[in-house]
């Protein structure tokens, strides 16, 4: 039986004498593997083979931010999808910790295959229509009896938007004979390139995060699934043989031994079929199971076997010459997809009752003994926003928590990094880890993960209270909240007549939209930007106040419009009556300066990374819904004031001639947000102040690295993505709302204190955190400047040496960015 499965599964003609389904050839009108797919195309596919099988049930589960559908299909034997709520209930009920009220041996364990979460990784979205078909079918050997132990999700296609903008890209210039030249325009992708999606995020690192709308709406079809396998199949460079399990180092220490197993049991199936056919392969290099938000990680620590597969093909279009003088055909790499598709249901419906059984273990021990050194986190409720949004955050992971006491307590404060006591008050968020959701949760708040090799793909420390700003505690006994949800004063006021103005606080990124309300609605707004106190009322910097005189000239209305807007965001609004303040300076006083509504460019196109420009578009298009205007950077001599007065530059590689361009702009009232790589263009330059520091850091001369290892990291020189605290100087408008800052360091990039300007954010020595960051790395970001905003004439410069919008999941860097541009001058 295994000569004719393997016969039929590398014929692709699939079709018994009787079948009546059109293969994907016949029904695109081309053999898979000639052409590329457009998505709709491919949901035609879908729907069309679920219309003619009893065997398929297809579930549409939102959109793409183009519009396009994004669906699954479930395919399994006629029984099972007879009675498939039954199962999910099942499924869902051994995620959940709860007693079984039905027999493991009668229920099927789910896989679920994940296809083209890149959309430059082409060829896996082929792949899922003849995976689709072969299934539907079931003519291929044993295919029937491994559907009878397992249902499988198919998702053709996890993202696309990207994918179509590969896809048109390619058809686009393709000839009537693919060009097998690597050197030929179609395996030169323009910028941003089809990787990511609409907004150009990478949405294979939003798992856990959920920034995105496509992962929004996956995740939640994922948790009413609980899957007990997970594949997600990607591309490399074409150079590359193919990658299946086991996984690489680092290996997280709350992945367990059976989730290690199956990963080998899965690689040795695979690897059966690829060396029958003598296909290049490896496995346990370079794709490692750490980081939190990955295809593979993110259902390992909810329970399932998660795993990636990595077929070479990046761009190779339909036709490729390798480093290796071979032809890399779209045919072959659908053809080895395919392949790892139905060996790894093979392995997982031979290993059903194990699976099943291990699934339902995982969630039971996470109740009875959660992993790690702490049983508990307390979240101090010191900025209520942000805690909100940490807990949505939690519930979109079906975390469980809860809120508040009156307990003495101590802990592990993630601030000092020591013990310390502490008082839990009402609107604490409490963590408790008994909980089925124990492994993800302690991942996500752990204080510093475990790594055991530099060699890792990704960040290396995530912890949510250094993420989002907040003050927290890990406790090593379990502890539980008093209340389920938070307890928020009620917002009501005295209307008064005639103030002399109206004050709104600034706490969170939230009040900046407090802020553009007003200023949209023509209304002046002024900040303070000095502490004050009036009538026994304390007020920060960073206090928003309207004047009633100076904005009853523009608008008689202005009380009524302010009020409204209160009202509108819930906020509290505080009436003052007199110019005259008890302490601090009186409201005539320059230090309450008139806030100019930013009118805001940001710089797009091959000069910049893409990934970095998508989150500065994204976080003001969806977050803010404010808006802004793309530009090429040949455009940028030409800036007029009157339409863009706030420039940012996100991460690249930029021309060094941008001070001649921008200078004279700046000069005359411009304000320029150069983050991370964008800064090195200006370094040096005048009239800009900003210079790299050098360090020179001694080489051990005796540590001399082996042959063998020569392609792992050094852990010396190693930061793939480590926590630092920043010292920040808490009067400057950029630090407003922050108690205390926490960056995600990924380069050993920092810079010489400013002479002329205001240095907001240094690192100083002991300002490591968590992460890897080696030794040298370390000596290097001992002392110098991180933030900080230099005034040149009339306008200003603002360094942001870090990336503050961190896959827009690092919430307290938008509190900072967000200052930087409505607040600095």
């Amino acid at each position: 039986m295994k000569h004719l499965f393997l016969s039929l599964l590398l014929a692709g003609t699939m079709v018994s004498v009787q079948a009546q389904t059109k293969s994907p050839d016949d029904y695109l009108g081309y053999k898979l593997g000639s052409h590329f797919t457009p998505h709709q195309k491919v949901v035609d596919y879908f729907k069309y083979v679920a219309s003619v099988h009893k065997n398929i049930k297809l579930i549409s589960y939102g959109k793409s931010n183009e519009g396009k559908e994004l669906l699954v299909a479930i395919v399994s034997s006629e029984n099972n999808i007879g009675r498939l709520e039954e199962i999910r209930k099942n499924n869902l009920l051994m995620s959940k910790a709860g007693k079984r009220n039905f027999e493991l041996a009668k229920q099927p364990v789910v896989l679920w295959l994940s296809y083209n979460v890149h959309g430059n990784e082409a060829s896996s979205t082929e792949t899922s229509m003849k995976t689709l078909y072969t299934l539907a079918e079931g003519t291929a050997a044993n295919v029937k009896q491994w559907l009878s132990n397992t249902v499988v999700i198919i998702d053709p296609c996890l993202n696309p938007d990207g994918r179509d903008r590969y896809v048109n890209f390619f058809n686009s210039v393709v000839g009537s004979v693919p060009n097998a030249d690597p050197e030929a325009r179609e395996h030169v992708e323009p910028w941003p390139r089809g990787r990511s999606n609409h907004y150009y995020f990478d949405l294979n690192r939003d798992w856990a995060w959920q920034t995105q709308v496509e992962t929004q709406q996956r995740l939640a079809l994922y948790q009413d699934w609980m899957p007990e396998v997970h594949v997600d199949f990607h591309e490399q460079s074409y150079n590359e043989p193919y990658y299946f399990a086991p996984a690489a180092e680092p290996v997280h220490q709350d992945i367990n031994s059976w989730q290690r197993e199956f990963q080998v049991i899965a690689g040795k199936n695979n690897a059966k079929y690829f060396d029958q056919n003598g296909w290049q392969y490896f496995t346990k290099e370079r794709f490692d199971l750490l980081y939190p938000s990955y295809g593979d990680t993110y259902p390992l620590y909810n329970g399932a076997i998660g795993m990636t597969y990595e077929q070479g093909g990046i761009n190779a279009g339909l036709a490729v010459v390798t480093v290796d003088k071979d032809t890399l055909t779209l045919k072959d790499r659908i053809t080895h997809h395919f392949t790892t598709s139905m060996a790894t249901l093979e392995s997982v419906s031979t290993h059903k009752e194990r699976l099943l059984t291990e699934f339902a273990a995982y969630f039971e021990r996470s109740v009875a003994s959660p992993p790690g050194n702490y049983q508990s986190y307390v979240v101090k409720a010191d900025n209520l926003p942000r805690l909100k949004k940490l807990a949505r955050l939690l519930a979109k992971n079906q975390i469980e928590f809860s809120f508040g006491g009156t307990q003495q307590l101590s802990g592990f404060n993630f601030e000092t990094r020591k013990s310390g006591n502490f008082k839990l008050e009402r609107n604490d968020l409490v963590l408790n880890l008994r909980q089925p959701k124990a492994v993800l949760a302690s991942v996500l708040f752990e204080p510093s993960t475990v790594v055991t090799d530099s060699n890792t793909y990704d960040i290396t420390a995530w912890a949510l209270p250094y993420a989002y700003g907040l003050t927290a505690y890990a406790l090593k006994e379990p502890i539980r909240g008093n209340y389920a949800d938070l307890s928020e004063a009620t917002v009501s006021r005295k209307v008064v007549k005639d103030p002399y103005a109206w004050a709104f606080s600034w706490n969170s990124m939230e009040d900046a939209q407090v802020l553009m309300a007003l200023q949209r609605s023509g209304i002046k707004v002024r900040v303070a930007e000095e502490a004050f106190t009036s009538e026994g009322q304390s007020y920060k910097p960073g206090t928003l106040l309207v004047y009633r005189r100076e904005n009853e000239k523009i608008s008689p209305l202005v009380g009524a419009k302010v009020e409204a807007i209160a009202d509108q965001f819930g906020v509290q609004l505080r009436y003052i009556m007199s110019g005259f303040v008890d302490k601090g300076r009186d409201f005539g006083s320059s230090a309450y300066t008139l806030l100019t509504a930013p009118k805001v460019g940001i710089v797009s196109g091959p000069e910049t990374a893409s990934l970095a420009v998508g989150e500065v578009w994204a976080f003001f298009d969806q977050e803010l819904k404010y808006p802004v205007s793309m530009i090429g950077i040949q455009n940028l001599g030409d800036l007029d004031l009157n339409k863009i007065n706030v420039l940012v530059l996100p991460d690249g590689n930029y021309p060094k001639d941008l001070n001649e361009k921008l200078g004279d702009w700046v000069d005359n009232g411009g304000k320029l947000i150069l983050m991370e790589g964008a800064i090195a263009a200006f370094a040096d330059k005048k009239p800009f102040e900003i210079k790299k520091k050098e360090e020179v850091v001694k080489v051990d001369k005796k540590k001399q690295q082996s042959y063998k290892d020569r392609e792992k990291d050094d852990f010396d020189d190693a930061i793939p993505g480590a926590i630092y605290k920043v010292n920040l100087d808490k009067a400057h408008p950029m630090s407003w709302g922050l108690d205390h800052y926490y960056t995600l360091m990924t380069e050993d990039k920092i810079y010489e204190p400013l002479t002329e300007g205001w240095n907001v954010g240094m690192l100083k020595p002991g300002g490591y955190v968590a992460g890897l960051a080696g030794k040298n790395v370390q000596r290097k970001l001992d002392n110098g400047l991180l933030f900080g905003v230099q005034p040149i004439g009339r306008g200003s410069v603002v360094y942001l040496g870090s990336d503050v919008l961190f896959r827009l999941f690092w919430e307290s860097g938008k509190q900072l960015f967000v200052n930087s541009v409505f607040l600095v001058n």
